[in-house]
């Protein structure tokens, strides 16, 4: 099958986005598919497309995006319009539409072509955070207009299935994200990294990923003072500098890859998350798969992903009081904190990149073999 796939982000930009596009870029490849990307061009101090030899990837103009000039935005062009023509696409699939995939959406139709509409970020928040000139009730009208246009849109978690069929979206479809269990192990835990991170023996307590005004780490500040507790940050992005200035007595390790990451996530003792807006929350999933409970607010994917009171606790969202005596109750606890340990790992580990992708290549077929009077229904 040709897929031309059609993303907001992608390499060498580090992100949810990207990360999934690159697994489903993968995946194809392994199965004999002819994967093609369309990308925004990232910014010039990104450096080379180091992975742009996995398949064809098409870039096309971008201009930075408002509060978040690292995050790149692309622009409608012809490029996209002749790539799939030139790469005589099956079926198109939207990463995350919304400015870029909302084109792809409209050229797809268009042209007759089958698409896929994958729901990943919550953009009617994610517009209020960085000035996008539109507020929530307008950002969902459009996202509406943008995914009646593909053939079925999948979505990550059951409350994100609920919110888009709330807001008028047809044809919603569950499509978790996967995850890599020997990438996320507890094998990769590291006691010299621990020594370092808690000279004193304290608990590890950290968080994974961007580090923008929509996570509301800034919860993180009463945790920090915590005694007996050590707060690990890892992650980039335009919130780092103000978070450092706030909480002076956190660890801020920047963004990590590879071997760093996985023995980042393995040598915590308590994975925390904040943000209220996600519409599946793959840093969780990785810190269960790596053998760490997870507190996270009861809102949105970590809602499908934590087990309360079994692998981690969910709370109150936005709530730095809750968030705090969350984490107090299992620093007083260790030996509860070892029996959500136990059980993380295994509460996920049976989403495989391998198996979601395959259910995603039925959603393929499922749109190919739809007629258009059904695809635009």
């Amino acid at each position: 099958m040709r897929v031309a796939i059609v993303t907001e982000s992608y390499l060498p930009d580090a992100n949810g986005v990207s990360h999934s596009v690159q697994r489903v870029v993968e995946y194809l490849n392994r199965q004999g598919h002819q994967p093609m990307v369309v990308a925004p061009e990232p910014a010039a101090e990104a450096g080379s497309y180091a992975h742009d030899d996995q398949c064809e990837v098409v870039r096309v103009p971008s201009v930075p995006m408002p509060g978040y000039p690292s995050f790149r935005i692309g622009l409608p062009s012809r490029r996209l319009e002749n790539a799939l023509i030139a790469h005589r696409a099956d079926v198109v699939h939207l990463a995350s539409p919304f400015a870029l995939g909302a084109h792809g959406a409209f050229v797809a139709e268009r042209l007759g072509l089958p698409s896929v509409a994958i729901y990943q970020t919550d953009v009617a928040g994610f517009a209020g955070f960085y000035r996008l000139g539109v507020g929530r009730a307008a950002a969902w009208r459009w996202l509406r207009r943008v995914h009646c246009a593909a053939g079925r849109t999948l979505a990550p978690s059951r409350p994100a299935v609920q919110d888009l069929q709330n807001h008028g979206v047809p044809r919603v479809h569950l499509w978790p994200r996967g995850v890599d269990g020997d990438r996320f192990s507890p094998e990769h835990r590291s006691q010299a990294l621990r020594r370092e991170l808690a000279p004193g023996g304290e608990l590890l307590v950290g968080y994974v990923g961007r580090l923008a005004a929509e996570k509301h780490l800034e919860l993180l500040e009463p945790v920090t003072l915590l005694p007996g507790v050590r707060v690990v940050i890892v992650g980039d992005g335009p919130a780092r500098k103000a978070l450092e200035h706030r909480m002076p007595q956190a660890t801020f390790r920047g963004e990590l890859r590879g071997a760093d990451l996985s023995a980042a996530y393995a040598s915590l003792d308590l994975f925390v998350h904040t943000g209220a807006n996600e519409t599946f929350c793959q840093s969780v999933q990785e810190a269960l798969a790596a053998g760490v409970p997870a507190v996270a607010p009861a809102a949105g994917g970590p809602l499908d992903l934590v087990k309360d009171g079994q692998t981690g606790l969910l709370v109150r969202p936005d709530d730095p009081a809750e968030l705090v005596t969350a984490v107090s109750a299992l620093v007083a606890d260790r030996t509860r904190l070892a029996r959500f340990a136990a059980g993380t790992r295994a509460s996920v580990l049976h989403r495989t990149w391998s198996s979601v992708n395959a259910a995603l290549v039925q959603h393929y077929l499922a749109v190919r073999h739809a007629g258009p009077e059904v695809r635009a229904a």
